[in-house]
């Protein structure tokens, strides 16, 4: 038999004991005087007259509970054989509740006699035989005040535990006195009595558990590290006080979760998370679940953790929302026990002490190692490759290179975790911008080669930063300016656009198109509020922000005049600090570069001009437009290259001369393009030449010639 078993055959022992106690004591109050010899109190109960009241004839006789042979020594007899059992280690689980909740003897007895109506079928006749009231078969403080000695008049007050810790329910229907108000023992306080210890029914709707698997591998020494000061700050509180709360600051969430799972494993607890965005609003609804949450972290070793992100992420930051701000500050005011609290930022409104924790992924050398376990000793390229790119948790981790067969084709390996790894980071950015469908390479585009050098350095340095900031040591003197930015600058059309597909094809990373309608709003704060959850989505690495039209959303600060002026400053102060703290790779493109502000200048590591192609470079572009299934025949590119044309412009005719050459059912031909160039000078408001658009036969063939 295992020590669970036997300790609740224990207390099956003591509740039996304990109720054999109270049936006698039942019948001392309701029956005969103690003297009585128990032949006489057995006769009566057989002949049911001169015992029991007399009912009304108008009323149907009930039927009587079977008595016990009682005698002052069988009562003192059941009342040594209760104690006795209930000196076990464990105790019962009465006594332990009792101990924990500070209930007097009295008290104790009280709760026993209101959860025996549960437990025991005769207990409601013997209240009412005892209460001289057959319509009463509920115990009441007036029975156990004549019931048990040393009655305490005090265990009536709602600040008592049994009706501050809300052990009873008092059924009091109008102006009918406290005392003689039917009562009942709360159901959760029956089942724990009687050995069953689970959580309150009215909580599991508001309460989900942490799976008690995860995390089970441990996490990295930087974690550990957290996981030790919060288990530190709990222990060295003094018994009598209530820990300070746990506020974990941070912006991935995961890491969080395995940060205070961890932390309540080492204390013992049982974790329950709680959304923050589900707490009542009402005060009355607040007590009553702070009040049940306190009684049951003295019934069962737990801790809550608060789950604040998404609904501070949802308010931007700046101020708590309502559903967020009063009902957690009045919960927390009046709860005590480990609470962990989920936050992007430190709250300083909780109205009690707090510990701050920065809660951050693990470190890269941390993720590296993490993968390397993960693959074993056969890959040894492979963890670095990833976790210079992607910024991932371990649970994260563990999930992609179990989602991966590890067995299969070793020499693709890299590239499929590759891929499961992208498609790991990208759901929560498809929401928020437009995903691009990068198909251009370097042959593609066409550029002065001092510019395409440094679209060459800018993708080097984002295969590179694995090396240079962790094994050449600059992370460890940088606190900021991890991630890579670049402006592009240039007229439309001039391959801004390209430029950022060919280096997202590159790398091999997601292309994201940042929909500025989506992001600038007028309402005060909602600008700061969705691009902090595009960065936040965009940290983990698996993709390259392209702000198109930058100079809308990074443009000048102005002088203050108004309100509006001052909130437009500081949606540029946020961004400045969010483009600098940003640690993936982000692309402004503007065709206004000095409209910018000048301190996005400073923050920009790389600036790429995209000039007006010249002649040269515009016959490169011509060349290059056409896919080599298209055919083509007697086109002159040096003719093409004297339209003063941007790449844009060119690849618009390009493609209209392509369907001409469809619909006639024949090759593109020098009149189809001059014929589209036509249009799309028209389309641009330019001046058309004829003469310039004209293109003879002979000149076809002179061409072909």
């Amino acid at each position: 038999m295992s020590d669970q078993e036997r300790w609740q055959k224990a207390n099956e022992d003591y509740l039996a004991a304990a109720l054999h106690w109270l049936r006698l004591r039942l019948q001392r109050l309701a029956g005969p005087s103690e003297d009585l010899p128990a032949e006489s109190v057995a006769r009566r109960a057989k002949s049911s007259r001169g015992f029991f009241w007399r009912k009304p004839e108008k009323e149907p006789r009930k039927a009587l509970p079977p008595l016990e042979p009682f005698s002052d020594a069988a009562l003192q007899e059941a009342l040594s054989a209760m104690e006795r059992i209930g000196t076990g280690d464990p105790p019962p689980a009465l006594m332990i509740l009792s101990r924990r909740f500070g209930l007097s003897a009295f008290e104790r007895h009280t709760l026993l006699l209101c959860a025996a109506l549960e437990l025991d079928t005769r207990i409601g006749a013997l209240c009412a035989l005892a209460q001289h009231d057959p319509s009463n078969p509920h115990p009441t403080f007036a029975l156990a005040l004549s019931l048990f000695d040393e009655p305490l008049w005090e265990a009536l007050s709602p600040e008592r535990p049994l009706r501050y810790w809300r052990l009873l329910e008092i059924n009091q229907p109008g102006a009918q006195p406290l005392t003689t108000s039917p009562l009942r023992a709360d159901e959760r306080i029956v089942n724990y009595i009687k050995g069953l210890n689970y959580l309150d029914d009215r909580l599991t709707p508001l309460m989900v558990p942490f799976e008690a698997e995860a995390g089970e591998a441990g996490l990295p020494p930087s974690q550990q590290e957290r996981v030790e000061l919060l288990v530190e700050a709990v222990r060295r509180t003094p018994q009598e006080d209530s820990p300070p709360v746990l506020q974990l600051a941070g912006t991935d969430s995961v890491s969080k979760q395995l940060t205070a799972r961890q932390s309540a494993r080492e204390l013992g607890l049982h974790l329950y998370r709680l959304p923050v965005e589900m707490l009542p609003s009402q005060p009355g609804e607040i007590e009553t679940l702070a009040r049940l949450w306190q009684r049951e972290s003295l019934l069962i070793p737990v801790a809550l953790y608060l789950d604040g992100h998404e609904a501070q992420s949802e308010s931007g930051g700046e101020k708590p929302s309502r559903s967020d701000h009063a009902p957690l500050q009045r919960f927390l005011s009046r709860s005590q026990g480990v609470f962990f609290l989920s936050s992007r930022e430190m709250r300083s409104d909780l109205g009690c002490r707090s510990l701050l924790v920065e809660t951050v992924k693990p470190t890269p050398s941390e993720q590296r190692q993490a993968w390397c376990e993960e693959l074993g000793d056969s890959h040894p390229q492979v963890p670095a490759l990833l976790s210079g790119q992607f910024d991932l948790n371990v649970s994260a981790i563990r999930e992609i290179a179990a989602s991966v067969d590890l067995a299969a084709e070793e020499d693709g390996l890299g590239e499929r975790l590759w891929e499961a790894c992208l498609a790991n980071t990208r759901p929560a950015l498809d929401r928020l911008a437009q995903r691009l469908d990068c198909k251009a390479r370097w042959e593609d585009i066409v550029l002065p080669e001092t510019d395409l050098a440094l679209l060459h350095q800018l993708a080097g340095q984002v295969a590179q930063r694995s090396q240079v900031y962790d094994q050449w040591g600059f992370r460890s003197k940088m606190n900021r300016g991890f991630g890579i930015n670049a402006l592009f600058e240039g007229e439309s059309g001039t391959g801004k656009t390209m430029a950022a597909e060919v280096i997202a094809n590159h790398l091999r990373l997601n292309l994201y198109r940042i929909d500025l309608s989506a992001v600038v709003s007028k309402y005060i704060g909602e600008t700061e509020k969705n691009l902090r959850r595009l960065f936040d989505a965009a940290e983990n690495g698996g993709a390259l922000l392209f702000f198109d039209e930058a100079d809308a959303l990074f443009g000048k600060r102005s002088e203050v005049k108004d309100s509006h002026d001052r909130y437009a400053n500081i949606e540029i102060n946020y961004l400045l600090q969010r483009i600098e703290s940003y640690n993936g790779l982000a692309i402004l493109a503007t065709n206004m570069k000095k409209a910018l502000d000048q301190a996005f200048t400073r923050r920009l590591r790389f600036i790429v001009n995209f000039p007006f192609p010249g002649q040269k470079h515009r016959e490169a572009i011509w060349r290059k437009v056409w896919p080599e299934e298209t055919p083509t025949e007697g086109l002159d590119y040096a003719r093409l290259a004297r339209f003063n044309l941007t790449g844009g412009s060119i690849n618009n005719i390009a493609i209209n001369a392509a369907f001409a050459a469809a619909r006639s059912g024949g090759p593109v031909t020098m009149p189809l393009v001059l014929e589209s160039a036509k249009t799309e000078f028209r389309k641009m408001d330019r001046a058309v030449n004829e003469s310039d658009f004209r293109w003879s036969g002979d000149q076809v063939k002179a061409e072909v010639a």
